[in-house]
C-alpha cells in the first residue's frame, strides 16, 4: 500500500467505495471482502445507505479501529448546525463507531452558507467525534472558500476523476495547497475496461486496463482513488496496483484520453 500524507496523517492511497450497491447484504459482503484483501480506507455516506453494512463488516473482523480510515458524508439536507450534529451522531450509531476519520460536505448547496456547515463540523472535531473534515464535488473556488471558513485543514475534495474526466485545475490546486484529491468513479463505471490505450499499456506490465487506470491515479501526487465493486475478483484485482509503476510516456498517453496534460500540471507532476 502507498499513502498520502496530509494534515499530519497517512491516508491509504487506495480505498474502497460503497456507492450504488444493492442493499445491505451486497454492501456487507463487498466490504468484508475488501477488508480481508487488505483495504483499510473505506468510503461511505449518509445518502448511500451503506453505513450500517460498513460498520457491521468492520465489527466482524479482528481489525483494530485505529488501523482503518473511514469517511462518511453529510447528505444534502443536513447542512445547518443542528442537522450536522444530529445526522453525524446518527451516522456514528449506524457505523457503531465513536468517531469517523473524515467527514465531508457531500456536494455544494447554495441554499445553506457553507460557513455554517463547516463551523459545525469544526465543533464535532473539537468534541472528538470527527477527526478530519473535507468537501466533495467542490470547484477550486469553493474549495478555497471552505479552507477560509475552517479552523482546521480541509483534508480532501472528493470528485469524479478518471482517464476520461479532467481535473487538471483542481489537481494543481490540491498539490499546491496540500489537499488530497479523492477520485470517485475512478474506472468510469467500468468503461475503462475495454479501452484500447489502457489495454495496450497494461499488456506491457501484465496488468488489466482497470489496473492501469488506478495506477495512473494513485501515482499522481495527492491523489487517492476509491473504486467500488461487488465482485470479489474485481475487488482483489483493483487492490493489486502497487507492484508496478507507469513511465512518463504512459502517463501522458492516458492524459491524452481527456484534454491532454497541461504544462503547468506536468511541471507539478515532474513529467
Amino acid at each position: 500500500m502507498e499513502y498520502i500524507t496530509v494534515d499530519g496523517i497517512e491516508v491509504p492511497a487506495l480505498g474502497f467505495g460503497t456507492a450504488r450497491m444493492n442493499g445491505y447484504d451486497e454492501q456487507y459482503r463487498a466490504v468484508s471482502t475488501a477488508l480481508e484483501i487488505g483495504y483499510r480506507h473505506l468510503d461511505t455516506a449518509q445518502m448511500y445507505g451503506s453505513e450500517e453494512a460498513v460498520g457491521s463488516a468492520i465489527a466482524d473482523t479482528d481489525l483494530d479501529r485505529e488501523e482503518l480510515f473511514v469517511t462518511t458524508k453529510l447528505a444534502p439536507g443536513n447542512r445547518d448546525t443542528e442537522a450536522v450534529h444530529d445526522s453525524t451522531a446518527a451516522s456514528l450509531e449506524r457505523l457503531g463507531m465513536e468517531y469517523v476519520d473524515l467527514l465531508l460536505i457531500h456536494s455544494p448547496n447554495d441554499g445553506i452558507d457553507h460557513e455554517e456547515t463547516i463551523r459545525a463540523m469544526n465543533d464535532l472535531q473539537e468534541e472528538g467525534s470527527v477527526r478530519h473534515i473535507g468537501v466533495s464535488n467542490f470547484s477550486v473556488q469553493q474549495t478555497a472558500e471552505a479552507m477560509k471558513y475552517s479552523e482546521t485543514p480541509i483534508v480532501t475534495n472528493q470528485v469524479k476523476y478518471h482517464p476520461y474526466k479532467s481535473q487538471a485545475d483542481l489537481l494543481a490546486f490540491c498539490i499546491d495547497e496540500n489537499v488530497m484529491l479523492t477520485a470517485y468513479s475512478p474506472l468510469a463505471v467500468g468503461d475503462v475496461s475495454d479501452d484500447e490505450t489502457l489495454t495496450a499499456i497494461g499488456q506491457r506490465y501484465n496488468k488489466s486496463a482497470a489496473q492501469v487506470a488506478l495506477r495512473w491515479l494513485v501515482q499522481q501526487p495527492m491523489v487517492s482513488a476509491i473504486p467500488m465493486s461487488s465482485s470479489a475478483e474485481h475487488i482483489r484485482e483493483n487492490f493489486d496496483v502497487f507492484d508496478f509503476e507507469l513511465n512518463d510516456e504512459d502517463v501522458r498517453a492516458i492524459f491524452d484520453l481527456q484534454d491532454g496534460l497541461p504544462d503547468d500540471l506536468a511541471d507539478r507532476l515532474d513529467i
